[in-house]
């Protein structure tokens, strides 16, 4: 049996209808989280799409209530999993570059933490201490 991995993947980005964010039947704001967008710039494009084109939106409205399946509670394990991965798919080099800035740090508090621990300085506290 093999080891599962400590990371876990990314669920794969699908159009959810979601009622808990939702108006009426959740597929705006299901959209607008496709979308990565605000789920009010959603209802208003669905507004102004109701004055202009009020059957043939009214019918797609009607018809993605239906067959898009309910986001499920689920989808990712906490809240800032969501933001990291929905920014990661939005904008992968802006997230990339973050995640080298983070990179970097580590690796500068690590060096300056093994020039500590390898300096006389540290040596010589520790000998004194186990006395």
């Amino acid at each position: 049996m093999r080891p599962r991995p400590s990371f876990s993947a990314s669920p794969p980005r699908r159009l959810y209808r979601d009622p808990a964010a939702g108006k009426l039947f959740g597929v705006c704001a299901g959209l607008a989280s496709f979308l990565g967008v605000d789920p009010g710039l959603v209802r208003i494009a669905m507004v102004v799409g109701l004055i202009f084109l009020s059957a043939p939106v009214l019918i797609g409205y009607g018809l993605a209530a239906l067959i898009l399946p309910a986001r499920p509670p689920e989808s990712y394990p906490s809240i800032h999993d969501e933001e990291f991965r929905r920014h990661a798919a939005d904008q992968p080099r802006v997230t990339l570059d973050g995640v080298r800035q983070r990179f970097g740090d580590l690796e500068q508090r690590v060096r300056a933490l093994e020039s500590h621990v390898s300096g006389q300085e540290f040596l010589l506290s520790r000998e004194i201490r186990n006395l």
